[in-house]
């Protein structure tokens, strides 16, 4: 059985939407400031097989497919150890942008799946640990455009 998680945040950052699009659909670039993506393989213009690994002693291996790459929106489907979606919905605001984040996927890997049904708040911790890393560093990116 598949295990489901749902993971949506807001952030704010100091920069306009369409340099915020640029950096968020280069994935090539993520390892440089997003230290939890450990490496990025592109296998195509709407394709990459990513790896990340936050706090947890286990690398997801992942393959995005971009579905959307125009602001407001932009999304990417995913496979491997998890099937679903990501999206960012980027929105100006007076000091820059917001970030609101929707994601949506299924554990799809047999070891993550008994983990997932075991550790759900464990997994949930290490999945934010991962994104304040990431908020961070894309901060730190856009300072240093």
């Amino acid at each position: 059985m598949a295990r489901r998680f749902r993971f949506t945040g807001e952030w704010y950052v100091a920069a306009p939407v369409d340099v915020v699009a640029d950096v968020l659909v280069d994935l090539a670039a993520y390892p440089s400031w997003w230290p939890e993506v450990r490496a990025v393989a592109t296998l195509g213009p709407e394709d990459a097989r990513v790896l990340c690994r936050s706090r947890l002693p286990y690398t997801l291996d992942l393959v995005l497919h971009a579905t959307s790459t125009t602001p407001p929106l932009l999304e990417v489907s995913a496979t491997g150890d998890l099937d679903g979606r990501v999206a960012w919905r980027l929105a100006e605001t007076p000091t820059g942008t917001r970030l609101s984040l929707d994601q949506e996927v299924s554990v799809a890997s047999r070891a993550l799946r008994t983990a997932a049904w075991a550790a759900r708040p464990l997994l949930a911790w290490n999945h934010e640990q991962m994104m304040r890393s990431g908020i961070a560093g894309l901060r730190g990116r856009l300072v240093r455009r």
